[in-house]
């Protein structure tokens, strides 16, 4: 009998390591598989139904439905996901014994420990959603969710950057990766038109992206089986003593297809704190600039807005040709030296905000936006030679406008920083000063990066024309300034009537982030984003949004911001290679012009020559899209050297690390918000025990204030004081470079919590008008109305789920005094809209006129509507009215506009009762209808609490609101 001493060093056993993924593939599938046969045979209907709708609208499960609340389903799943986590465990393991295989022998392995325990973490966190259910406790659910989530990005970037350079299995892994985060986007903005906007059949889509998630998670660690090939685990009997032997030889032994010898590790070992002090440094002075320069045009459209026409202050547009004294050799060299004490001065732009008057306050603005504009001019040039100093300039100014769109995107499309906020319209304008401050200082006294670089790049241009330089970087500057200092601007764009409204600023805005970001990562292939092909690909990305509405258009958006992005680099480091002076100037004069272009194609009423620009944003695209080919041409045709090519790389690969983990914190930043901006509950009217619908008409002047300053969050108080159930707000269309490319409507509509219908978007040219809505909206049309001669009129035609019944609602800003033709065809139009509705109607309008018996306009809306006045004895009115059908009115009110505009808010307060007829007889004479209402009033005592206005209005009112004219609410009836 052989003793067991004997068999010391026998192998027992021998398992192949493709054996381990192997199994955690068949369990992790089988779980979900299994889960999913087994639910839809027993539980079919009761898995694809939910608070919303239930089959035939929604007619396929989600994972959570299929695997979390039903016997045997749930538990099927549970018992796999067990059986996987003991390979899923194995799985972590070894994957770390395959980086650290990697690793130098004087390398760190702290980045491998690093991901082993991110993926422990992560296979915690699934038991957690797996186990613990929504129906079991929903915050530990969804907690247990997002750490996953959180945690399968390092997991997906680690594995992709430590796995052995094996082409096939990288393949796979980046096409799992890519589908695997894709399907997040849209997975969101359906489970947000499911959960927010109640839309049935959302859900079945928003399960479709959930599945995919699952099958691209288990794929991409299947791709596993490729690279363990190589592994074989053996069980081996040690001997009696217990001792091992030949453990360092061990891990020499284990075979991989080889990575690179400097893995990711050591490029993060690279990482110096100073270096990155200084990046954050640039990044931000970068912020500052996008955010004064578009501050600029936004404190000029002040001026023409009050004088309604050119007031002369325009010309501060043009500060920017300042750049034309960077051909100054002493000037453009003292500037570079000192960049970091004028990026100080340049800071008064955002210290302007202290400034009450509003010219003063355009000046020092315009002073900012100058030596800002200076001081990154004289930077790039001083650059040029040396080819990672030029990527990380280039690179920090392209951060600096991602970071302007995430820290919008917090602050509902404001930037804290401008000179329109201040401490009481919710800026940071000190803390942005301060942190300016900081950056500036920070260049002032340390060493620049990079001097120490060798010339790179050769002085001789081959092929490069300074002209086509300044043409290109020009049409560039107004590109990212017009459509990409917003993330809700390709939204905007692409905007339809609902249902088909596209994405909403949440979660678009995180679509249009992550397509900045990828665009900024594509950017180092300078070939291929120089190349005629991806011109054409960018340019039909542009005609998709523009001819189109809804998804469609704004898909067409997001393959224009990624080509758009990518170009950042190119263009701009092509500028800076020519002759300083006249490039920057001639590059700024082209900016000027199509920004003058881009206003012109709305504001021509009011402009010289504006019939030419009359509605032509196609003229305006058609000539930035050429300026930019004349831009990639001619930094395509470039023959520039780059000369020690193995000393510049490190410089310049440094550059780009430091973006791309910019990017990656950036998008998280973006995806944080995106999360705290998610509604919480579902929007309900003010007083639902007495069937109230209180509805109100404000021009708002495009929400600056008497004072020049944001009137956001006191627009908010007014509407939520008046307990507004419906609003109707005119002059609302933010989106355009002498607005800032804002959007109240977004903010609006979730400090106040209602639905929102934007209006017709920046490419139907009209000033805007916006509906907020307590009540679900069922269906939306927007409609351009007939403007012949003056500017292009908007309205929205809304039906509305009130207390279970439709009711149509119209909002619309008609033309001007000026041009009566407009204003009666416009008139005639709102006329048949509401005459051809049989639902209970609700006009919230802006119609030029006198109000009363033969005038013309008014008899044609009120008379041709068939709707009623809300008060006919009401004759001081000029443009705002409100007129209703088949509601009972029971209270009429006019509130003055507090500073905020110059014209007052009107408020109407309507029931819809089961004993108040809703339809009308088309038969009937419009005097007869016209009897139906007697506007006999009654006193407020005489009216239920629930359905009185606010006594805070009385008298001098709240926040300079009160009610005027006759100094009381109306009641009826």
């Amino acid at each position: 009998m052989a003793l067991v001493a004997d068999k010391k060093g026998l192998v027992l056993a021998r398992i192949p390591g493709t054996s381990v993924p192997l199994a955690h593939t068949i369990f992790g599938a089988s779980a979900f598989i299994l889960a999913f046969i087994i639910g839809c045979y027993g539980h079919y209907y009761k898995i694809v139904k939910n608070g919303v709708a239930g089959y035939p609208d929604e007619w396929f499960p989600s994972v959570s439905a299929t695997t979390g609340d039903w016997y045997p389903e749930r538990n099927i799943c549970q018992i796999f996901i067990a059986l996987t986590s003991g390979p899923r465990l194995a799985l972590c393991y070894l994957w770390y014994l395959l980086t650290i295989r990697n690793v130098p022998a004087d390398g760190s392995k702290g980045f491998a420990k690093f991901l082993l325990t991110n993926d422990v973490i992560r296979t915690v966190a699934c038991g957690g959603w797996v186990y613990i259910t929504s129906s079991d406790d929903h915050d530990i659910h969804d907690i247990a969710m997002i750490v996953y989530l959180l945690c399968t990005i390092p997991h997906v970037v680690g594995t992709i950057k430590t796995a052995p350079q094996n082409p096939k299995a990288q393949q796979y892994r980046k096409l799992f990766a890519y589908t695997f985060f894709g399907a997040l986007v849209p997975m969101v903005y359906f489970f947000i038109q499911h959960n927010v906007h109640r839309i049935p059949g959302a859900y079945t889509y928003y399960a479709f992206f959930e599945w995919s998630l699952i099958i691209s998670d288990l794929a991409f660690d299947a791709v596993c089986l490729i690279d363990f090939e190589t592994f074989e685990l053996r069980v081996v009997d040690i001997g009696m003593s217990g001792k091992r032997e030949g453990n360092s030889s061990a891990m020499n032994d284990l075979k991989t297809y080889g990575g690179s010898e400097k893995g990711v590790g050591a490029a993060f070992e690279s990482i110096k704190p100073f270096e990155v002090i200084s990046f954050a440094a640039d990044v931000y002075l970068g912020f500052v600039f996008w955010s004064m320069l578009t501050s600029l045009p936004l404190m000029i459209w002040y001026f023409p807005l009050w004088h309604m026409g050119i007031s002369g202050y325009e010309a501060f547009l043009f500060c920017n040709v300042t750049a034309g004294l960077l051909g100054i050799n002493f000037l453009r060299r003292g500037i570079e030296r000192s960049k970091g004490f004028v990026h100080l001065l340049s800071l008064v732009g955002v210290l302007s905000y202290k400034i009450a008057d509003p010219a003063h306050r355009l000046m020092a603005v315009a002073a900012g936006v100058s030596l800002s504009l200076l001081t990154w001019g004289a930077t790039f040039f001083g650059q040029r030679h040396q080819n990672g100093r030029a990527e990380r300039g280039v690179l920090t100014l392209a951060l600096g406008l991602v970071l302007h769109n995430v820290v919008k995107q917090a602050w509902w499309a404001n930037n804290p920083i401008w000179p329109i906020m201040n401490e009481n319209t919710g800026g940071q304008n000190m803390i942005g000063l301060a942190l300016g401050v900081l950056a500036a200082v920070q260049v002032m006294l340390r060493k620049e990066p990079g001097t120490d670089e060798p010339q790179t790049i050769e002085s001789h241009k081959k092929g490069e024309n300074w002209v086509l330089a300044a043409i290109g970087g020009g049409g560039y500057l107004f590109t990212l300034h017009s459509m990409f200092t917003d993330s809700t601007t390709i939204s905007r764009w692409s905007l339809g009537g609902y249902p088909n409204t596209g994405p909403q600023p949440v979660p678009g805005g995180l679509m249009v982030i992550l397509a900045m970001a990828m665009g900024l990562t594509l950017s180092s292939k300078r070939r291929w984003v120089t190349s005629l092909i991806w011109w054409a690909v960018g340019t039909a990305g542009l005609a998709v949004l523009h001819f189109n509405e809804g998804d469609i258009g704004f898909a067409g958006g997001i393959v224009f911001t990624v080509y758009s992005l990518s170009l950042f680099p190119a263009l701009f480091r092509s500028l800076s290679r020519q002759p300083p002076g006249r490039t920057f100037l001639l590059a700024m004069l082209v900016y000027n012009f199509l920004a003058l272009a881009h206003v012109w194609v709305v504001a021509y009423a009011f402009v010289p020559g504006g019939e030419v620009m009359r509605e032509r944003t196609d003229y305006v695209l058609i000539a930035m899209q050429t300026c930019l080919l004349l831009g990639i041409f001619n930094s395509n045709s470039s023959a520039w050297t780059v000369i020690s090519e193995a000393k510049a790389r490190s410089s310049f690969n440094a550059a780009r690390i430091y973006a791309k983990l910019s990017l990656v914190g950036l998008v998280l930043a973006s995806v944080g918000v995106c999360y705290n901006r998610l509604p919480k509950v579902t929007p309900q009217p003010h007083h639902p025990e007495h069937k109230l619908i209180t509805a109100g008409i404000w021009t708002i002047h495009f929400a600056i204030d008497n004072d020049m300053y944001n009137s956001e969050l006191r627009m908010r108080d007014a509407i939520k004081d008046l307990e507004l159930d419906v609003i109707g707000l005119l002059e609302s269309d933010l989106q355009r470079i002498i607005m800032g490319n804002r959007d109240l409507t977004q903010f609006l509509a979730e400090d106040l919590n209602m639905y929102a219908d934007y209006g017709p978007g920046p490419t139907k040219h009209t000033w805007g008008c916006t509906m907020l809505s307590k009540f679900p909206i069922k269906r939306s049309t927007h409609h351009l109305l007939p403007s012949p001669k003056g500017e292009l009129a908007c309205a929205i035609h809304a039906t509305l789920d009130v207390y279970g019944k439709e009711v149509d609602v119209i909002v619309s800003h008609n033309g001007q005094e000026e041009d009566l033709l407009d204003r009666q065809l416009q008139t005639t139009e709102l006329g048949r809209i509401m005459r051809e509705s049989d639902n209970p109607f609700l006009f919230l309008g802006y119609v030029v006129t006198k109000p009363g018996k033969g005038q013309e306009i008014y008899e044609m809306l009120m008379d041709g509507g068939h709707v009623h006045d809300i008060e006919v004895s009401d004759w001081d009115r000029w443009c705002q009215y409100l007129a209703f059908r088949g509601v009972k009115r029971t209270g009429y009110a006019r509130i003055s506009h507090g500073g905020i505009t110059d014209t007052e808010i009107q408020v109407g307060k309507y029931q819809l009762l089961e004993d108040h007829p809703t339809t009308w007889d088309r038969s009937q004479s419009i005097e007869d209808f016209k009897k139906e209402e007697t506007y006999a009033q009654i006193s407020e005592n005489q009216v239920p609490e629930g359905l009185r206005f606010p006594s805070m209005f009385y008298g001098e009112g709240v926040r300079k609101h009160r009610f005027h004219v006759f100094d009381r609410p109306y009641y009826y009836v």
